[in-house]
């Protein structure tokens, strides 16, 4: 069977939303040799998320571009399907991410598909842990629906904090020292694992150096999808310097 050159191993489709600028750099930063990601871009005409109206309003255009988007990367044949957006994925809970992913399943033809939700939930099961902390760059209306995916995935959840950020492409603007200083106020000793939510949100180098000054594991979202993703379709390899999540399980 011919393979393609660069993608011999594995090419996957990553949907992301137009206004985001950290997936791509962060699958970049991952791929393993021989697999490559391939981007289709749900376009965005309003970026604004400064309300919980704006916000759902943002969610609305995710759902609206979303089949083009899934078109346009499935003429590059990949192998996988990659969410690369994660408010959607936990909207409804266990039964809406489960829901999404048929969805998505029936617009790509059977691929696999890997959501933002399913993967966190997957590395907080790899590290066994239950009592966790998490946060995200939302308004409430998200945080609400993380948090109940989270609860009905069986884990106690003991500190949701959305950041507030006023629009989708503000999301890359975050500081370190935002998310440093955030991290350690919603850590307390009570808290096994802290998990980071929102694709746009550059959290990977970070949150392998914050799992070495707070003690215990810090999952970015992207970092955990990319994991599952390449480990779902049997892929083995391992990464430095990108959480114990990667470089462990």
């Amino acid at each position: 069977m011919t393979t393609d050159i660069t993608g011999y191993r594995a090419k996957v489709g990553v949907i992301v939303p137009s206004t985001n600028t950290v997936v791509e750099h962060d699958t970049a930063l991952l791929a393993p040799h021989g697999v490559t990601f391939h981007t289709g871009r749900m376009y965005i005409d309003d970026p604004a998320m400064d309300d919980d109206t704006t916000f759902v309003n943002l969610i609305e255009q995710i759902r609206a571009s979303m089949k083009v988007a899934l078109r346009d990367v499935m003429t590059c044949k990949p192998d996988l399907m990659m969410m690369g957006m994660s408010a959607e994925t936990f909207w409804g809970g266990v039964e809406g991410n489960a829901s999404f992913i048929r969805r998505v399943e029936e617009m790509v033809g059977g691929l696999q598909v890997t959501t933002g939700a399913s993967s966190c939930r997957a590395a907080l099961e790899a590290f066994d842990v239950r009592r966790i902390a998490v946060f995200s760059p939302y308004q409430p209306v998200a945080d609400v629906n993380v948090n109940r995916y989270f609860t009905e995935a069986g884990f106690d959840v003991l500190n949701v904090t959305g950041l507030r950020v006023p629009s989708a492409t503000a999301i890359a603007e975050v500081s370190e020292e935002t998310v440093i200083r955030t991290l350690k106020e919603i850590d307390s000793p009570d808290v096994e694992a802290i998990v980071q939510v929102g694709t746009n949100l550059s959290m990977v180098r970070l949150a392998d150096q914050a799992e070495h000054w707070l003690g215990k594991p810090v999952i970015a979202i992207n970092a955990a999808t990319i994991w599952h993703t390449l480990r779902s379709a049997g892929f083995t390899d391992t990464w430095g310097a990108a959480g114990s999540l990667l470089r462990n399980f």
